[in-house]
């Protein structure tokens, strides 16, 4: 790897991102509106609120940053852009890693502009530190981007792509234990849940919210989240041997 194509190629995609006004609203104001969505429905309710408010700050963030990820890498793909580029000395995991630092520079964005309109203007209270919410919540993007990064490879067109985001997400919101406590769901959900990363980031956002430390659970929850960005940018990787149509 050579650290000056990683940040050349950082700097190529952030260029692109920034010359796409629709694609920075979706990344930085669609996951703000969604939380004040969620402040508006349960305006009367602010107990429930407080409960889900703090998990939503990494899962909208970990959502939206999967959905751009995916269709820009799908797009490398579709037009021939990455052939040429790894026609260049410029090796797989500087791609990959140019890609992590451009999309992790978003998220650090991101995450600040949501937790500051939760915390400061929608009233979201926690009893941890912001810091470690906004911490969650960068990491979760960033895991949504290395999901984004490996989707892409199994998309054929962007309608393809934003198909990926129901068939993979959608049940892992439904059974991180968001909606409904996983001890008290069906024992084949309770067990796929274990497997799916979104329970983790769920966990280690709403043990925050309750103001546990970074020791013991949170610390394990943390780990798998980024075990599975690496996992996730690994298989990616091996996936840039395939040749697009």
């Amino acid at each position: 790897m050579d650290p000056r194509l990683t940040y050349a190629t950082a700097l190529r995609v952030t260029g692109q991102l920034r010359n796409d006004p629709r694609t920075i609203a979706l990344l930085l104001v669609v996951p703000v509106f969604l939380v004040a969505i969620v402040k508006w429905v349960y305006l009367d309710q602010d107990r429930i609120f407080q409960r889900v408010g703090v998990p939503l700050l990494g899962i909208f963030p970990l959502t939206s940053m999967f959905l751009v990820t995916s269709i820009t890498m799908l797009r490398e793909r579709t037009t021939g852009t990455l052939e040429r580029l790894l026609t260049t000395p410029l090796a797989k995991m500087d791609l990959l890693l140019g890609y992590a630092l451009a999309f992790g520079s978003i998220a650090v964005v991101q995450a600040g502009i949501v937790s500051l309109v939760a915390f400061g203007l929608l009233g979201l209270e926690t009893e941890g530190p912001a810091i470690a919410v906004i911490g969650l919540a960068v990491l979760n993007a960033v895991l949504g981007m290395a999901m984004g990064l490996l989707v892409s490879a199994f998309a054929r067109s962007e309608f393809q792509a934003v198909q990926f985001m129901p068939a993979l997400l959608l049940p892992q919101f439904l059974l991180c234990g968001l909606l409904a406590p996983r001890e008290s769901m069906a024992g084949p959900l309770e067990a796929l849940s274990n497997v799916l990363p979104m329970t983790y980031a769920y966990d280690a956002l709403s043990r925050v919210a309750r103001g546990e430390d970074f020791a013991g659970r949170v610390a394990v929850d943390t780990g798998v989240l980024l075990g599975a960005s690496l996992v996730a940018l690994a298989l990616g990787a091996a996936t840039l041997r395939r040749r697009t149509p």
